[in-house]
């Protein structure tokens, strides 16, 4: 039975789905607040905070563990665990915060703001 095991498709392939989920992560690492459709940022609320979680505790096999998820540059992952991780040692969830702006112009899909809290 997959009771509760839902997946966001989004209309992707799976492969296609977890490059553009690891690259929303890195952005969202990089410049710590990006705007994207609500689906999506929904969905990576659910990916970037098991990796903020991880990261809160600096050892080797955490930050393997996230290089693997990642597939990032090496900036990107010292970035997560010198600055952005110490921020929320004492907090224990809920690192990020969606804030939905509007809709798109184009095509009226509804977009929103994620950022770390």
């Amino acid at each position: 039975m997959r009771h509760r095991n839902r997946k966001i498709y989004l209309g992707k392939y799976s492969k296609y789905r977890k490059a553009m989920f690891s690259n929303l992560a890195v952005s969202i690492i990089q410049h710590e607040v990006i705007k994207t459709t609500l689906p999506k940022s929904k969905t990576l609320k659910k990916i970037i905070e098991p990796i903020i979680t991880l990261a809160k505790k600096d050892t080797v096999h955490n930050r393997r563990l996230i290089k693997a998820r990642l597939r990032s540059n090496p900036f990107i992952i010292n970035k997560l665990f010198k600055v952005i991780a110490p921020k929320f040692r004492t907090r224990p969830g809920g690192y990020t915060q969606i804030i939905k702006c509007g809709y798109r112009k184009g095509d009226c899909a509804p977009m929103s703001i994620i950022r770390f809290v």
